[in-house]
């Protein structure tokens, strides 16, 4: 399954989550059978034209609608900042769900 995470670097490691009206780039995790395949990076959305499945957010209050009309499910961090951090709490179930 494929999952944008807007970030302010293109650091695998090190990037923090950013709002998407703040993202400097686009990480596309590739997520399959519980592990990171690997991680792209876009300077814009529209880069990339395929189906994806999720988007995590850095807040609940950040315009989702786009997203879901798109058919993507929503979901939100609690205090996890990193890529590896948020892929940890999918993994797990972790993440918020927004807009239900």
């Amino acid at each position: 399954m494929l999952i944008w995470i807007c970030v302010e670097s293109k650091d695998e490691k090190n990037s923090k989550i950013a709002r998407v009206i703040d993202a400097k780039y686009w990480a596309l995790v590739n997520f399959d059978a519980g592990e990171v395949k690997d991680i792209s990076f876009y300077d814009k959305r529209e880069d990339f034209s395929e189906w994806v499945d999720f988007i995590v957010m850095k807040d609940k209050f950040e315009s989702y609608m786009d997203f879901m009309n798109e058919g993507m499910m929503v979901l939100c961090v609690r205090e996890e900042e990193t890529i590896d951090e948020i892929m940890e709490a999918f993994k797990f179930k972790e993440l918020d769900e927004v807009g239900f």
